[in-house]
């Protein structure tokens, strides 16, 4: 089974990119329903290629929910209009009621908005399976809905311009 998003937001591809593999950047998606916390000493800075990051999601930051593996890669490509970068978590949840599903794939493409290269074009695939799916999908929907929601009202905030250099 899938879920879907496809959003205009308003930030670049190369900030969105960047917040896509940035584990506060993701936290804050759910925030304040839920949360994601480390099980190491703490989480990385960034969701490198062939990491395995384990978090405990908590919800409204107290009650666990369950243990989730995240597991990133890169694939980089092309479409009609340009190119195209998707960061994929593969991982699985380990714990709590998601567990009970057997697959759990989960794609994000980012590429410049064809016409508007000032804004993003995101689209997120969340594949699920097992006999937990069906039961789970409109939860699940429910929450990409408001992941929707967060993308929209946080991307304005994604952008970083760093300082200029001082010149004596």
């Amino acid at each position: 089974m899938r879920i879907l998003l496809k959003l205009e937001l308003d930030c670049t591809a190369d900030a969105a990119w960047r917040a896509l593999h940035s584990p506060r950047a993701v936290t804050e998606l759910y925030g304040p329903l839920l949360d994601m916390a480390p099980m190491a000493a703490s989480l990385p800075t960034s969701f490198e290629p062939g990491a395995d990051v384990p978090v405990e999601i908590r919800a409204l930051g107290l009650l666990p929910v369950g243990q989730q593996l995240i597991h990133a890669s890169d694939r980089y490509t092309e479409d009609a209009n340009g190119p195209v970068r998707i960061f994929r978590d593969s991982g699985i949840p380990l714990t709590g009621p998601l567990a009970a599903l057997d697959v759990w794939d989960h794609q994000m493409a980012v590429s410049p908005l064809p016409g508007d290269p000032s804004k993003t074009l995101w689209r997120d695939r969340l594949t699920i399976g097992g006999i937990a799916a069906v039961p789970l999908w409109p939860m699940l929907w429910a929450a990409w809905q408001y992941r929707g929601f967060r993308l929209r009202a946080l991307a304005p905030t994604w952008s970083y311009d760093p300082p200029a250099a001082e010149t004596d």
